[in-house]
C-alpha cells in the first residue's frame, strides 16, 4: 500500500511513517516543518520507500499530485500546542480549517480514504466524564484564544463527516488524548517534554495553575497502532473514534514522576495561567476518554503504562536531543 502523511515530520506522523515503513508499505510525507522537524525523519531518508516533501498542504497542486500517488491519506497536519494556540489563533484557525478542506476535496476527487486527527481538546469545558465520542462539545467564550483550536478541530470532523455523508468519501476521525514519546519537543507547551527537560537540567519544573488539573497520557506507539487499525476496517468510515489511556494523573503528581524518573532534585514550582498563556486563561480540569468504541471495533487498548511513558521520553532527551 501506499500512504501520504500530511505533517509528516511531525511527532505523531514520524513514528506512523516508521511503522507503515517496518510493515513494508511505501510513505510519502509533505511537511512544512512549520511545528515538525526534519529530524524526526532524518533516519527515514535512506529508505527506499520513503519520499518526503518540504512545503505546505496549502499548494493544492503539490498536494493532489501526492494524493493521486497513494492509496490513503493520513492528514495530521495541524498547528499544535497551548502556546502556539494562543499566540497565534490566525495561523490556528487557517492552518487547521484550510488545509483540512484542500486535502478532503482532493482527496475526494480520487475517492483516496482519509483520516482526520483531532483532539481531546473539542469536548471544551464538558463534565461529562468520561467523554464519549457523542457527548455534546462545551467551548468556552470566543474571546478566549484558547477555544480557537478546539473550535477549528471540530469544524475539521464536521467537514470530514459531510464528505463521507455527502460525497461518499470514507474518512476517519480520531480524538487523540495527550499523546506522548520519544521526539515531542515542549517547544509549544507539551507538559511531558517540557518536565523531562527541566528535569534533567536541573531547573525549576513550572506547573501552570494549581498543578490539580488532571490527564490521561497515552505512548505514540499505541495510538500509531491505533492509526493503522482504524483505516484498514471499512466499518470505521464515517465515525469518530476517542484514543486515549485511563490512567489518570494529576499535573502536580506527573510533575513529580518526571522527577523521580529523571532522578533530579528540581524545584517544582507553580506559574499562573495567565502569566503562563493570557489573562484569563481556561483550562479543563479533567480530561478522560471513553474508548469502548475503538475496542469494540477493533480490539485497541493501550499497553503502554505511564511509568514507560515517562521513561522513554526521559531517556529520549537524556540522550540530548
Amino acid at each position: 500500500m501506499r500512504y501520504l502523511i500530511t505533517g509528516g515530520a511531525g511527532f505523531i506522523g514520524s513514528h506512523l511513517a516508521e511503522e507503515l515503513l517496518r510493515r513494508s508499505h511505501e510513505v510519502y510525507v509533505i511537511d512544512d516543518l512549520s511545528t515538525g522537524s526534519i529530524h524526526n525523519i532524518k533516519h527515514l531518508k535512506t529508505h527506499d520507500k520513503f519520499h518526503y516533501v518540504v512545503d505546505t498542504v496549502m499548494n493544492r497542486q503539490l498536494t493532489a499530485e501526492l494524493i493521486d500517488q497513494v492509496d490513503i491519506v493520513y492528514h495530521l497536519a495541524a498547528a499544535v500546542g497551548v502556546k502556539l494556540i494562543v499566540e497565534s489563533p490566525v495561523r490556528t484557525i487557517e492552518t487547521n480549517i484550510q488545509a483540512t478542506e484542500i486535502v478532503l476535496s482532493l482527496a475526494n476527487k480520487k475517492k483516496r480514504p482519509t483520516f482526520v486527527a483531532s483532539t481531546s481538546e473539542v469536548y471544551g469545558k464538558s463534565l461529562e466524564l468520561p467523554f464519549r465520542e457523542d457527548g455534546d462539545l462545551v467551548m468556552g467564550g470566543t474571546t478566549k484564544g484558547r477555544w480557537s483550536y478546539a473550535c477549528s478541530k471540530a469544524i475539521d470532523e464536521f467537514l470530514a463527516i459531510a464528505y463521507w455523508k455527502e460525497k461518499k468519501l470514507p474518512t476517519v476521525v480520531a480524538r487523540l488524548f495527550n499523546t506522548v514519546g520519544p521526539r515531542q519537543t515542549g517547544q509549544y507547551g507539551m507538559v511531558v517534554p517540557s518536565f523531562a527537560r527541566q528535569a534533567l537540567a536541573g531547573h525549576p519544573i513550572t506547573v501552570y495553575g494549581d498543578g490539580k488539573q488532571s490527564r490521561c497520557f497515552t505512548h505514540v506507539a499505541d495510538v500509531v497502532r491505533a492509526l493503522i487499525a482504524l483505516m484498514d476496517k471499512p466499518e470505521a468510515y464515517g465515525s469518530v473514534f476517542n484514543i486515549g489511556n485511563h490512567q489518570e494523573i494529576s499535573i502536580l503528581d506527573l510533575a513529580k514522576q518526571v522527577r523521580e524518573v529523571a532522578q533530579s532534585k528540581s524545584e517544582i514550582v507553580f506559574v499562573p495561567y495567565e502569566k503562563a498563556y493570557e489573562q484569563g486563561f481556561e483550562d479543563m480540569v479533567r480530561r478522560v476518554p471513553d474508548t469502548t468504541k475503538i475496542k469494540n471495533l477493533i480490539g485497541w487498548q493501550p499497553t503502554v503504562s505511564l511509568p514507560q511513558i515517562l521513561t522513554d521520553v526521559v531517556e529520549f532527551y537524556r540522550r540530548g536531543p
